[in-house]
């Protein structure tokens, strides 16, 4: 029983050394690396040997890291599009624009590019609460009437202000609604309420427009006014009834004085006329 033992024994100890407790294969040759990963390594390198000549040595490295580069360096190129005007930043700050087409800039994070839209026109509406709906703007007149003025504005960036546009103003709708508020007010306040609510609404546009351009051409905001068109030019609802029927007044009697002068102009012609036959009999 005890030879039996021994040569049990024995037979344990001369098996291969890396053969495992139930006699399966070694795994690799790192007992700690999957057989998979070793493989996948090993292609891997022998792919790079093929690509480059010095495998991963002193040109294989530079070769890399050149590669790398030109890679980076293709970054900077970018497209402006018809609309829009690029403005490059170096390190923050507005150093050139570009016009439509393939650009380039230096890679981030030296430059980098901002490409606002030059042509289209944006609009704000000025004298009306765009969730509420309610009036916000009573002026007084030249000759001391209140009127409510409600238009809108329309403009755009200019074709060479993208970067002052960008810049010099935080919140472009914004100051364009505050400056539209002051020349409207400033407008309406050296003028007669009757000419503004008829024939002088055309010259009161443009001489808002006029107004606004000055103002944010002061600020160098980089915006252009297109257009300002009056809305609603009345007086407050309030007083709105009580101006039509002064506004009816007037009517009545201009159309009184026209038919009068119209019945002058036929009587008189028709007297002078008897009073000469009675003269020539």
């Amino acid at each position: 029983m005890g030879g039996n033992s021994s040569n049990g024994s024995g037979s344990k100890n001369n098996g291969p050394k890396n053969q495992g407790p139930w006699g399966q294969p070694p795994r690799g040759g790192n007992n700690n690396t999957p057989p998979e990963l070793d493989e996948l390594l090993r292609k891997s390198q022998q792919k790079l040997k093929q690509v480059l000549p010095g495998g991963f040595g002193p040109l294989g490295f530079v070769i890399v890291v050149a590669l790398l580069f030109i890679g980076w360096l293709a970054t900077g190129i970018y497209v402006v599009q018809p609309a829009e005007q690029g403005v490059v930043l170096r390190f923050g700050k507005a150093v050139s624009t570009s016009l439509p087409g393939i650009n380039y800039h230096l890679p981030y994070p030296i430059e980098t590019v901002l490409t606002p839209n030059v042509l289209t026109v944006r609009q704000t509406s000025v004298g009306t609460n765009a969730r509420t709906g309610q009036a916000e703007s009573h002026m007084l007149t030249g000759d001391e009437n209140i009127v409510d003025v409600n238009f809108t504005v329309f403009w755009r960036i200019k074709a060479d202000g993208a970067a002052d546009y960008l810049f010099n103003v935080q919140q472009p709708s914004v100051t364009v609604k505050m400056i539209a508020e002051s020349a409207i007010r400033e407008i309406v306040g050296r003028s007669n309420l009757q000419p503004i609510l008829t024939q002088a609404r055309q010259e009161t546009e443009e001489n808002v427009k006029l107004l606004m351009q000055s103002s944010l051409d002061g600020y160098v905001s980089g915006i252009e006014i297109t257009q300002v068109q009056l809305q609603k030019v009345e007086p407050p609802a309030e007083v709105i009834d009580s101006f039509n029927d002064v506004q009816a007044a007037v009517i009545d009697q201009e159309r009184m004085v026209n038919e009068a002068q119209a019945y002058s102009n036929q009587v008189i012609p028709q007297a002078e006329g008897n009073a000469q036959q009675i003269v020539q009999r």
